[in-house]
């Protein structure tokens, strides 16, 4: 599933169906249409930052185990999915925002190396909202970021697919 380019009204958002929602807004979260299923349920959004803080509270309110799994299911920069070409669309496009399509192999071989220590300490894989960064940006806080807690880092994670969402969701809306 990728996001839609026609761009949709909030309005219109808001009249659709289940599946049509789902259709029209599933992407926004990698790989997690279960995150736009549950969200509809709380339509009317008032505005987009009111659609956005219902997508992000069904990821928190979720149990521990689906957070997880919702985190696994992001790809690793420049990581294996890159390589093999499947990412979805919006991944390749942000990852393609910094630069990561085309690292030097010594870049290449010391991101998978932070890549390997990160999920090996944490469990799941970096994230970090890409278009917000520069490559160098991005190295030192997957350096930084790998000796922080887990519980830390959960956080983090969520707090920067909240913003790599915003972004989506406002790309996919008018207004």
């Amino acid at each position: 599933m990728t996001l839609t380019a026609t761009r949709l009204d909030l309005a219109a958002l808001n009249a659709m169906d289940r599946d049509a929602f789902v259709a029209a807004v599933g992407a926004t979260f990698e790989n997690s249409p279960w995150v736009a299923q549950a969200a509809w349920a709380r339509r009317p959004f008032a505005d987009t930052d009111a659609l956005h803080a219902a997508m992000l509270d069904v990821v928190r309110e979720a149990p521990h185990e689906r957070r997880i799994a919702f985190l696994c299911g992001h790809p690793e920069l420049a990581g294996r999915e890159a390589q093999a070409g499947t990412m979805t669309t919006e991944s390749v496009g942000e990852q393609r925002s910094a630069g990561l399509d085309a690292l030097s192999r010594e870049e290449l071989d010391e991101m998978q190396r932070l890549n390997r220590a990160y999920r090996e300490r944490h469990g799941f894989p970096f994230i970090i909202a890409v278009r917000r960064n520069t490559k160098q940006q991005i190295f030192e806080a997957m350096r930084a970021r790998a000796e922080a807690s887990t519980q830390a880092e959960h956080r983090a994670a969520l707090d920067q697919i909240g913003l790599i969402t915003r972004g989506r969701i406002d790309a996919l809306l008018d207004g």
